[in-house]
């Protein structure tokens, strides 16, 4: 009996030791997979901060091809995560992004549940961190936009959305309760009705090495609500460009601009600067208005098939409708590191460290991002 449960325990070391020597094996591997099968890649989420607490929980994107035959069909992408705190706050949020066969129909959509602290420094391009002040968010999110293929490269389609948000100040007295021209303080909900129009010549929608992408979207929130609720309309533009200048060295350049118009906007429709995916580096939220304008550059190195590094740079502002120049864009730059999970689709684990402005008695802004997906 002792020699039969003694040969199971090497047998089941011997097991375990080769299935995590392939898995490792296939993780690093040079070699493209050229099946286009499905690609599943879990991170964790992990986090500290005096606000939250400890935050755990996963994050982890599917990505798959409707036609595997088509090589010109693009990937579908899904993406969640979902995050819980030790102060008992949460973030759920579920993102899609899908083609149908022959690129026909282009679908977007988003879900999100969350309720989170955030900083609150008031309004403009010139806040300051001695204003910050401490408050509790609950949000929910939902997004809809569908798209078709009207014209080669060009697609055209509608969009649908609404946001609730709900806040809490924790401590009372300051800029977020003595700021007048604040609306909608403690939350609201807009529904939103919209049009877009895109034009993609990509070589790829995951990790372009040539090609242009442009899309414009107006968005009309109507009066559903009565009273002092929000009446207005949203524009966003986004364009990039890519250059392949090298076998294993690509060019990325981006330009956004973001408006949202109408009376007594609520300060959760304002555009924020700062994000994962642009102008990194700074805090979301810090500087916010009713315009965003802002541009990236980054050079991207795909020494392996497996491994690359990033190089960027950036500059953008918030501001007034009355009050635009570019003598005070704000610049960030910074480096990351990408690990492709999916060699065949582009699909990458997303590192980077971003830099910002230094303000007068301030330290340098910065920040640093985990994240699935290149940033643009």
């Amino acid at each position: 009996m002792k020699k039969f449960l003694l040969l199971f325990v090497l047998l089941s070391s011997t097991l375990v030791a080769t299935a995590q020597k392939k898995l490792i094996q296939k993780l690093l591997s040079n070699e493209k997979d050229t099946t286009r099968k499905a690609s599943f890649m879990p991170i964790p989420v992990l986090g500290y901060a005096q606000e939250t607490g400890f935050e755990f929980g996963l994050g982890a994107l599917y990505s798959f091809y409707v036609d595997r035959k088509d090589t010109t069909n693009r990937s579908s992408n899904f993406s969640g995560t979902a995050s819980y705190s030790t102060k008992k706050t949460y973030n759920l949020t579920l993102k899609g992004d899908a083609w149908t066969k022959g690129n026909r129909y282009h679908f977007i959509g988003e879900v999100r549940f969350k309720e989170m602290p955030f900083n609150f420094y008031g309004i403009g391009n010139q806040t300051n961190k001695n204003d910050e002040d401490k408050l509790v968010q609950r949000q929910m999110k939902l997004l809809f936009d569908a798209e078709k293929s009207l014209l080669k490269h060009a697609y055209t389609g509608i969009s649908l959305g609404f946001e609730n948000y709900n806040f809490r100040d924790k401590i009372s007295g300051g800029i977020f309760t003595n700021t007048t021209n604040l609306y909608d303080r403690d939350g609201g909900s807009v529904v939103y009705i919209g049009v877009s129009q895109s034009y993609d010549t990509r070589n790829s929608n995951n990790y372009p090495t040539k090609g242009f992408f442009g899309r414009v979207t107006f968005q009309y929130v109507p009066d559903l609500y009565g009273g002092d609720s929000f009446t207005g309309s949203q524009i966003k533009v986004n364009l990039r460009n890519f250059w392949s200048i090298a076998p294993k060295l690509v060019f990325g350049i981006q330009g956004l601009y973001h408006t949202v118009q109408g009376q007594q906007t609520p300060f959760y429709l304002l555009p924020q600067l700062g994000n994962d995916e642009i102008m990194r580096g700074y805090y979301t939220g810090r500087y916010r208005d009713e315009n965003l304008l802002a541009a990236q550059a980054e050079l991207r190195y795909r020494f392996m098939n497996r491994f690359g590094l990033v190089a960027f740079a950036g500059g953008g502002k918030v501001f007034a409708n009355s009050n635009f120049s570019l003598h005070d864009l704000k610049p960030n730059y910074g480096v990351g590191g990408r690990y492709f999970f999916d060699t065949a689709k582009g699909l990458s684990v997303r590192l980077d460290y971003g830099v910002g402005e230094k303000k007068v008695m301030e330290k340098r802004q910065s920040g640093f991002y985990i994240s699935l997906a290149e940033a643009f």
